[in-house]
């Protein structure tokens, strides 16, 4: 990913991705309460020969339907990479700043009109 994570399978052919957080230095435990914070929604998951309990792993997964369903491109789909790498590396001085631009990005892609 050019975001600076790696994909477990190198990359992925459905709706689902599986991301190795280790270069991160951050669980899936704690990246996904934190990305819950800046209303990103992922789950924690354990990846091949995961070091971590499964109760903390060092993955987690993303899907794509809820992004997808409101309309969201690719080119939205590496800007939220981004914005996770930047939750998984510096959100103890930027939590307010990727919520700001989770909440452009999904006002760009209503629910409802």
């Amino acid at each position: 990913m050019d975001s600076g994570f790696d994909l477990v399978s190198g990359g992925t052919d459905n709706h689902l991705s599986l991301v190795d957080l280790r270069k991160a230095n951050v669980t899936g435990k704690d990246l996904e309460k934190k990305l819950d914070e800046v209303n990103i929604t992922v789950n924690k998951n354990t990846i091949p020969g995961d070091p971590q309990s499964p109760f903390v792993t060092s993955g987690i997964r993303v899907g794509t339907p809820a992004a997808t369903t409101r309309g969201f491109v690719e080119e939205d789909m590496k800007v939220i990479g981004g914005l996770i790498w930047e939750t998984a590396t510096a959100f103890d001085t930027k939590a307010g700043e990727i919520r700001a631009k989770v909440a452009e990005l999904c006002a760009k892609y209503p629910l409802y009109e």
